[in-house]
Formats: structure tokens, C-alpha cells, sequence
């Protein structure tokens, strides 16, 4: 996470920038054929107090976004709850807040709950944030800041199940021959809370390989290794010990080695521009039920050269109308300025995320458009 300078440096940026409104109307599952999905008009400033909760992955984004959105709406108060995903969906279909960050899109379940939170209709998710997620580990002599190792999916999988158990493993070692690997200990750490940074990687994990049998959920599935809270306690117990390794949002990776993934015939490190390719090359999911939803399928398999498979992307959940106009008012303001060019690179600035490209903002748009201010 960004110190407290770096926010205030990116607000006093942030801060000069008006706030655009969005013109398109109608279903969000049809592109608009305007490349800038933007609008010059400024919108209304908001004021009053506005909280939201959920993903840890999203912290230092929602952060420098926070400090951006109050440069142009001084009156706004607004705070995020990094609770995980799990918990600030909960919590947002009680009611408590008006929005929530997920790395996992809604579950049908939770979109039939949310009937009685919003004033009319079910919640909705777009994307906010796009990043890889980081397979992170310590090994001495081997990790550091920008030190990667060479695992495919199956090496990976098999790690994380308790297969391969130690860092000089066959597996491992012809992947990467070039290294000198300790006969040490493998120990995996994983997250304890319920986490969409989770579901999205065991689901990389799945689709790419054969060797993930566990059902896909946001809670760990196995008994394997030992697990933290939040994308900060995963990293901090990788730190504290020689042998470990784990997966957290590559914003906060540090000066941890990092796994560089098999994709095709070569091996790709993490980077925003290799996450943002996946992406883009990826379709929306037609499963997801309910209105203006934007939920995007990744493709865990892509052979395109160059691009970063394990990635998270986290949704805002909103509803199309609330019971409080004030609060209609402030959502479509935010979310607006979240997905706007400015803010996707505000974004990037703060968290290393991948800005998302005029294609899938010309959707988002149509979706935060829906939103009922009056």
C-alpha cells in the first residue's frame, strides 16, 4: 500500500480533473461506437458521508481514487473498509453501505438478496480494477525484487495442494535450470478469509491444468500450508519466513520473488500490460444473471504471446436505485470518476493496476448510467 504522500500527491493531480457524466442510456451488453465513452459535461458535486466496503486488492486504488474524487467534491466524506471481498458484499446487502469491492463476481444468491436493499431492481457489478494476481514467494539466495522462477500451471497446482513439497522438486528444478534450489521446506500461504483474490486464482490454477481437483470457492478449499487475513497478511507472512510462498494482488508483491507463468512456449512475469491483454482478449460472461451487469470470463488459456493469465479483476457493486437519493447521487458520481480515464490511471499510478481499455468502459458506462438519481 501507497504511503500517505503518494495519496496526497495523487489527489493534488486527481484533483484538477472534472468529473464526466455519461449520456448513453440502455443495455450494458451493447458497445457504444464513441471511442471516449466520456461526456464534457461536469456533473453535480455530492456531499454528505458515503462508506464502502470488501477486496483488500483494491486498498491502494480506492485510496488515491478517494483522494481524486474529494479534490472535485470537497464535501463528500468518503471511507472504504478493506475487509475482503466476502465480508463487503455481506455487509453491503445488509445495507450498511452504499457500495462494495469484490474480486469475485455476484453470486445468484446474493443478487435475489440484494432485492431488498435496493429501491428497485438487483445489484449490479462492473469492473474497477484489473491486475495480476502475483505468486509470490521467499527463498533465500533466489527471491528478491524482480527474481522470478518458472512454474507452469501444473507446478503450481500441485504446490498449492501439498504435492510438491520441497524447492528442489524435479518439477521445479527443470523449469528452471539455471538456479540453485535449496533442498528447504515448501510452505504455502494462502488466505483464511473468504477472498475473490482466492476463487480468481484457484481458478486459474483449474482451467489451466489437470491437477486441481477442488470445487472453486472464495474460501481456501485444502488443509494445506497455513492462511492470513487479507492480501496484507499473506504478504507479511511470506516475508517472515525462508520457504514460503503465496498469491496476493501484484500491487503489493514488494521485493518478493515473483513466479513467471508458462504461457504457450514461453514464461511471462506479471505486468499490468500482460494482465490488460488477457483481458481484452476475454468475452463477458452471458451466466451472470440479472440487469447491467459486467462480468468478464477469463481466459485462463490463452496462448497469446506476452500475456499474464493470472489475473484478478474486481468489481464495484452498486445498485440501480437506492432508498436515499443522496446516496444514488454519490454512487453515480463515484463510479463514474472510477472508471474514467482519469481514474483508471490514477489507479495505475497508485497500484500498478492495468488502466481498462475504451472497449470495456463503453459497457461499464451503459450500467452506471442505469443508476436512478431522482
Amino acid at each position: 500500500m501507497r504511503n500517505s504522500i503518494l495519496v496526497r500527491s495523487i489527489a493534488a493531480v486527481s484533483g484538477i480533473v472534472m468529473l464526466a457524466s455519461v449520456a448513453a442510456c440502455g443495455d450494458n451488453t451493447t458497445a457504444s461506437t464513441d471511442s471516449s465513452a466520456k461526456s464534457d459535461t461536469k456533473t453535480e458535486t455530492v456531499s454528505g458521508n458515503f462508506s464502502g466496503a470488501g477486496a483488500s486488492s483494491q486498498q491502494a486504488a480506492v485510496e488515491a481514487w478517494i483522494a481524486g474524487f474529494q479534490g472535485t467534491n470537497p464535501d463528500a466524506k468518503v471511507a472504504y473498509n478493506p475487509s475482503g471481498s466476502g465480508a463487503g458484499v455481506s455487509t453491503f446487502l445488509t445495507g450498511a453501505t452504499a457500495w462494495a469491492g469484490s474480486d469475485a463476481a455476484l453470486a445468484d444468491n446474493e443478487v435475489e438478496q440484494s432485492k431488498s436493499v435496493c429501491a428497485s431492481g438487483t445489484a449490479f457489478d462492473i469492473p474497477v480494477y484489473i491486475s495480476p494476481i502475483a505468486v509470490v514467494f521467499n527463498l533465500q539466495g533466489v527471491s528478491g525484487k524482480g527474481k522470478t522462477l518458472n512454474m507452469d500451471a501444473e507446478t503450481i497446482a500441485k504446490i498449492f495442494d501439498g504435492k510438491i513439497t520441497k524447492w528442489n522438486d524435479d518439477a521445479i528444478k527443470k523449469q528452471n535450470p539455471k538456479v540453485d534450489l535449496p533442498d528447504l521446506d515448501i510452505t504455502v500461504v494462502h488466505r483464511s478469509d473468504k477472498s475473490g483474490t482466492t476463487k480468481n486464482f484457484l481458478s486459474y490454477v483449474k482451467d489451466a491444468g489437470d491437477a486441481w481437483s477442488y470445487d472453486l470457492g472464495e474460501n481456501w478449499p485444502n488443509e494445506v500450508g497455513q492462511g492470513a487475513k487479507g492480501t496484507s497478511g499473506v504478504i507479511s507472512t511470506v516475508q517472515q519466513a525462508d520457504g514460503t510462498i503465496g498469491y496476493a494482488d501484484a500491487s503489493q508483491a514488494g521485493d518478493l520473488g515473483t513466479v513467471a507463468v508458462k504461457v504457450g512456449d514461453d514464461y511471462v512475469p506479471f505486468s499490468a500490460e500482460a494482465a490488460a491483454k488477457v483481458v481484452d482478449a476475454s468475452p463477458l460472461d452471458d451466466s451472470a444473471k440479472g440487469d447491467n451487469r459486467v462480468v468478464v470470463k477469463l481466459d485462463h488459456n490463452t496462448t497469446e504471446k506476452g500475456a499474464y493469465p493470472i489475473v484478478l479483476v474486481s468489481y464495484d457493486v452498486a445498485c440501480p436505485a437506492y432508498k436515499d437519493a443522496n446516496t444514488a447521487k454519490f454512487v453515480k458520481s463515484w463510479l463514474t470518476y472510477v472508471t474514467s480515464d482519469e481514474g483508471q490511471q490514477t489507479a495505475a499510478s497508485a497500484a500498478g493496476s492495468a488502466p481498462m481499455s475504451n472497449t470495456l468502459r463503453q459497457k461499464v458506462v451503459k450500467s452506471i448510467d442505469a443508476i436512478k438519481t431522482k
